[in-house]
């Protein structure tokens, strides 16, 4: 429960990043654009040229929650999404699970993170409404 007495939607945020999935391209740098809106400083995205003079895409989106980090990278057209354990910034144990468990614990980070701090509950709202 947010702290003005609204409660964060877990089940619309997570379907908001899911409608964007149909085009992972897409999904990706839109994905990319949202989270370093709301979480800024948290969010590390990494962007290069797939050719010379092409635009720079996003390859590679970490968020450190907490004791979790969440990775996605996005390259050759597929996402490869990565789960790990934190305990004092280093990592524990990373294991590689499907991108619907990755968006469940992304909302779930976004969720506490909502929590935690206002700043960052606007944030999100905001993320929702985008």
């Amino acid at each position: 429960m947010a702290p003005d007495g609204t409660e964060l939607d877990l089940h619309l945020l997570a379907a908001s990043l899911r409608a964007d999935a149909s085009d992972l391209g897409a999904f990706v740098e839109s994905l990319a654009a949202r989270l370093e809106d709301a979480l800024p400083g948290r969010v590390q995205v990494s962007r290069g040229r797939g050719r010379m003079f092409g635009p720079k895409q996003v390859g590679k989106i970490t968020l450190d929650a907490g004791g979790r980090r969440l990775e996605l990278e996005y390259k050759g057209g597929a996402l490869e999404t990565k789960c790990a354990r934190l305990s004092g910034g280093i990592v524990l144990k990373t294991e590689t699970v499907d991108t619907d468990a990755w968006l469940a614990a992304l909302t779930e980070a976004l969720a506490a993170e909502a929590e935690r701090s206002e700043a960052a509950r606007k944030a999100l709202e905001r993320l929702l409404i985008q």
